[in-house]
């Protein structure tokens, strides 16, 4: 049984962490009996589930035989956080469940679930996404109940409480490599950018090593449900003005085709993700991995990334892209301008791309090592 405390629905915009739940859970439905359990404002409309890409915005949803979907209405959101529903009755749902995995480590769902699946005797897992909101897991050690701590990078792994270390497994997440794919169309001279549009994306400094001449192609929606509206729209309204003389076209509205089609006809895709913004804030792990440039790569199209957070294990320098230092201007406008004269050998880092992928980041090889972690500590209760 797989939980996600984010709503679906056409009332929420979902992104690289929710597309690792349902991706997931859909791969493992596959192999084994498999649950997934959500929220929704409109309880019981498992037809209008939503899909999207990385951090794109949301498409149709698209049921695998064999998943079983249950949507709970919440009872509120903790603290107003549209990512905390405050629910009871989706603990029902959990009750035939041998291992119960929870995507977000603090929220008030999981611990909930913990708490249940403690007292019930099922084998407890979490996977923190990069998200959370006020939760009882701040103020009591909930992690010595979890039986294991699925991460999605070593990277973070590595940010996990020292605590749970000995409990910490890298499964890595995974592209649907059957959907992202190659086209077979032509390379447009279009660099792209995939995510939300949020200041740790440090798209402002992509806009500005971009030269007036090559298009620029932003596709994602400023929405963050911890960042204030005014930030939000303060940070779009910067990229603008930057954009201003520069050929940047805005996207808010892709769908996975278009979003294929997009990645696999640009020259390079760019995430620019930094520390510390351009407002000053700083975040200390902006990228647990980098969904979108495994997307990319999947698709045969080059990756630049800057050294932060888990991207850099994703990336093989000079290999499938690049990886250059956080908040520099002049090295993206660098590696940008060499992968636009030397179109043959960019092509090849994407071809050599899409094979790292399909040999390390399908879905499929993540719900393997997922279910062979949940089979040792099922097969340790057993041995009790």
């Amino acid at each position: 049984m797989h939980l996600s405390p984010t709503l679906f629905g056409e009332e929420f915009i979902t992104g690289g962490g929710e597309r690792f739940v349902t991706e997931l859970a859909r791969a493992m439905s596959r192999l084994v009996p498999t649950r997934l359990v959500s929220f929704s404002e409109s309880a019981g409309e498992r037809s209008r589930l939503h899909d999207c890409p990385g951090s794109g915005p949301a498409t149709g949803w698209r049921a695998t035989a064999g998943l079983d979907v249950q949507l709970f209405k919440p009872l509120a959101f903790v603290r107003g956080q549209k990512t905390n529903p405050l629910s009871f009755r989706f603990l029902r749902a959990l009750a035939d469940a041998d291992v119960i995995h929870c995507h977000q480590f603090h929220v008030l769902a999981t611990t909930l679930a913990l708490a249940y699946g403690r007292l019930r005797g099922k084998r407890l897992f979490v996977t923190d996404l990069g998200g959370g909101g006020w939760d009882l897991s701040y103020h009591f050690d909930l992690g010595r109940w979890v039986d294991g701590f699925l991460h999605i990078s070593e990277f973070s792994a590595q940010q996990a409480d020292a605590r749970y270390r000995r409990k910490s497994h890298v499964i890595y997440a995974g592209v649907a490599v059957e959907k992202f794919r190659p086209t077979g169309h032509p390379k447009r001279p279009v660099v792209l950018f995939v995510g939300r549009l949020l200041p740790h994306k440090g798209i402002n400094y992509l806009i500005e090593a971009m030269d007036p001449q090559t298009e620029l192609r932003i596709i994602g929606r400023p929405w963050e449900p911890h960042l204030a509206a005014t930030r939000s729209e303060e940070y779009l309204a910067l990229l603008r003005r930057l954009a201003t003389g520069k050929n940047v076209r805005f996207i808010f509205d892709a769908d996975d085709d278009q979003l294929v089609e997009e990645y696999s006809t640009a020259l390079v895709t760019v995430l620019p993700s930094v520390y510390t913004d351009v407002f000053g804030q700083t975040r200390p792990a902006p990228e647990l991995l980098g969904l979108t440039l495994l997307e990319s790569l999947a698709c045969g199209t080059p990756v630049i990334a800057t050294r932060v957070g888990g991207m850099p294990e994703v990336v093989e320098e000079g290999v499938t892209g690049f990886l250059v230092p956080p908040n520099n201007v002049r090295a993206l406008a660098e590696r940008i301008a060499w992968i636009k004269n030397h179109p043959g050998e960019a092509q090849r880092m994407g071809e050599r791309g899409r094979r790292h992928v399909e040999e390390k980041f399908t879905w499929d090889q993540v719900a393997r090592r997922a279910l062979e972690i949940y089979q040792h500590a099922l097969a340790a209760t057993g041995s009790r």
